[in-house]
């Protein structure tokens, strides 16, 4: 992440210099330009075009219903030669183990269709229960969602003998108490922190 001052200390180059560095960088796609929330304009500059990739929080939030849900910019995984999948992108959300993550991933499941490829992704990162878990909550705040197929749900179901599981160590809901009991999941969300699916 840069702002023109840190591009012309880097650089030693005057700050004219330093915009037409950053102007020519973006009309050949290698810069992307982003606010903060003081309105600091701040850029990203990449290696290479990521106007010829997509990056999963790409895919996440463009099934975000809301700007509030969507995920910032920041540290970008830009994907080349094709389109990850939403069963993939979901995976990837939950392994960054990032409660914004979890958040903005719950609309995912409004485009999941291959519950198939979905497991074996899920059963590959030892994730079943985390996305039967995000699932449960997702059909709470979000209408439409498909059924989860029963041959999941019954692959998904805790035994007796497994332990629980956390996203993040320690953390806990106050508000799904009964969801981490039927999956043997904690998750770090509470109601609060999905008001904007409410909107």
């Amino acid at each position: 992440m840069h702002t023109i001052q840190t591009i012309q200390d880097q650089l030693d180059i005057d700050r004219a210099r330093a915009v037409y560095i950053v102007y020519k960088l973006r009309k050949k796609g290698y810069v992307k330009t982003k606010y903060t929330s003081s309105k600091m304009r701040v850029y990203y500059i990449y290696v290479t075009n990521p106007a010829k990739g997509i990056s999963y929080i790409d895919i996440i939030n463009k099934y975000a219903p809301t700007a509030g849900i969507k995920l910032a910019d920041y540290g970008n995984h830009i994907i080349y030669g094709k389109i990850p999948s939403i069963e993939e992108t979901l995976i990837y959300a939950i392994n960054r183990r990032d409660v914004r993550f979890l958040i903005a991933s719950l609309s995912l499941f409004r485009g999941l269709k291959d519950w198939s490829s979905l497991y074996k992704l899920a059963k590959k990162e030892d994730l079943v229960r985390e996305v039967a878990i995000l699932y449960d909550i997702a059909r709470l705040v979000i209408p439409k969602i498909r059924r989860m197929p029963k041959r999941f749900k019954t692959l998904a179901t805790p035994k007796k003998s497994d332990k629980y599981k956390y996203f993040i160590e320690g953390f806990s809901s106050k508000s799904f108490t009964d969801l981490e009991k039927k999956w043997k999941v904690y998750i770090p969300l509470n109601t609060a922190d999905l008001e904007e699916y409410e909107l």
